[in-house]
């Protein structure tokens, strides 16, 4: 693999380089594999995948599920907003998530040979996370032999065998005594919880069942089932904060991912504007969670960047730099529950799971009294349908996941839209009076024949690297668990 170290990935050593508890002053890839402490490489294991998950994944996220459009005044990410995105696209994504890989899958292996349960959970959780990322957007990914230094041309494994060798390493990494772990337990170093490991094991049960839900409308629905049932049998308990890191602020390399990557690095904050789908669905409903994703303006109608109306009417999305950035975020956690009570519990406690999501991302930004609150609109428009069909309760959960899944985390809503359908694509463009506020469109100017991407292409980097790698196949064919 070839590695790529991003200027997110800074951000390791500016929080831990004067921390006298830490040995990380060196650069871990430049360490013994064998010898490395753990606490060196488990911060730039963190940034690792952090950085290009909140940066370049989430700008593709974000444009997929129709948050932001193209700016009518910029060129910056056209390719992505009419599905033209090719080869030589974002290779530093999939580059620096596997150089992140590398750290976490070398903490596994020594945490494993010096039965340090802590950090073999920590770096499987973050392996699972990643891998889970990687899988959904390419399918076919390196898993079982990725990140040997002894073999630069690993195998990929099919999507399916990603699927179960992830339920495979949470579990055995869950089964772990953590009380009988030796060696040195994770503190500071431990960006995302400090070294909590009740809060790691939460997060590992969170992401299990992201991983079997994944799977639940696929030809593997039975293991689905299966996997989700046993653990609302064994009364599994789930994340209800965030996994993800806080320590932010308004300094170079040391911000927020998607914003050091849009407004710092490309230095255009005005590229991603208010798309109307989005917008368009919080304006029916008075969601006055509007006011915090977007600064004051107009929306775009998506793909619409030929449009000759005056940029400076339109919105622009509004990024900040101490925005934290989560590998699953408390609302996610919550949608994914309640989820799973309507498909295998009967809705058992479906509605309390739904409303703590739509209130968690309430209060994450701070919306109490203004507009409708969450309150009224938990009692109106979003009230969850319990009296309803199950694909009602389903397009309620999902859709409520896609608005609390701004900004970071749009890939996520949009893996989900893939996978469900929700919410809904419009049969006409957003100029038609019968357009439906908050249903998905096709992108003015795609450039696929009315087919909404699916996947990414593999990079060149890779491809011109290792000859394994799979035929390409078009962006817009689905992922195996369509």
């Amino acid at each position: 693999m070839k590695k790529f170290i991003s200027t997110i990935l800074v951000i390791a050593a500016t929080f831990t380089a004067c921390n006298t508890d830490l040995d990380i002053n060196s650069d871990p890839d430049s360490l013994n594999p064998a010898s490395a402490p753990l606490s060196a490489q488990l911060p730039a294991g963190i940034t690792g995948i952090i950085g290009p998950e909140g940066a370049s994944l989430a700008i593709i996220g974000g444009m997929w599920s129709q948050y932001w459009t193209q700016s009518n005044s910029a060129n910056q990410f056209k390719n992505v907003d009419n599905y033209s995105i090719g080869t030589s696209d974002y290779n530093y994504a999939w580059d620096a998530m596997y150089d992140a890989l590398g750290d976490i899958r070398n903490i596994k292996r020594n945490a494993l040979a010096q039965e340090n349960w802590n950090y073999y959970l920590i770096a499987t959780v973050l392996e699972v996370q990643a891998s889970q990322v990687l899988t959904d957007f390419y399918g076919s990914i390196p898993y079982k032999e990725a990140n040997d230094i002894s073999n630069l041309t690993p195998k990929f494994n099919t999507g399916e065998e990603v699927y179960t060798f992830m339920i495979e390493d949470l579990n055995l990494a869950l089964s772990k005594d953590l009380s009988t772990s030796k060696g040195i337990a994770p503190s500071k170093d431990d960006l995302i919880f400090a070294g909590n490991m009740t809060k790691w094991t939460k997060f590992a049960n969170t992401l299990k069942l992201k991983v079997f839900m994944r799977q639940s409308n696929s030809s593997r629905s039975a293991i689905a089932s299966a996997g989700i049932t046993a653990m609302i049998t064994a009364g599994t308990q789930f994340l209800t904060e965030d996994a993800g890191m806080n320590q932010f602020k308004d300094e170079v390399n040391q911000s927020n991912p998607l914003f050091e990557f849009n407004n710092r690095k490309l230095n255009v904050a005005t590229n991603l504007r208010m798309s109307t789908t989005l917008a368009s669905y919080l304006d029916l409903n008075a969601d006055a969670r509007k006011a915090s994703y977007y600064l004051e303006g107009n929306s775009l109608n998506q793909g619409d960047y030929s449009s000759t109306v005056g940029a400076g009417t339109i919105a622009i999305v509004n990024l900040s730099a101490s925005t934290p950035a989560f590998l699953m975020s408390t609302e996610e956690s919550y949608f994914l529950q309640a989820e799973a009570m309507v498909r295998y519990n009967a809705g058992t406690g479906a509605k309390a799971l739904y409303d703590a999501g739509v209130q968690a991302n309430f209060a994450r930004y701070k919306i109490a009294e203004k507009a409708v609150t969450p309150t009224a609109l938990l009692a109106g428009a979003y009230e969850f349908p319990n009296a309803g069909t199950l694909e009602q309760k389903i397009e309620a959960i999902i859709t409520q996941k896609w608005v609390a899944s701004f900004p970071g985390n749009g890939y996520e809503a949009f893996f989900e839209k893939n996978r469900t359908g929700y919410p809904k694509t419009s049969a006409v463009y957003q100029t038609n009076a019968s357009y439906v506020p908050g249903q998905f469109v096709y992108s003015l100017n795609g450039a696929t024949d009315g087919k909404f991407p699916q996947r990414l292409a593999y990079p060149l980097t890779e491809r011109n690297a290792n000859p394994n790698v799979p035929t390409l196949l078009p962006i817009t064919t689905a992922i195996w668990w369509k």
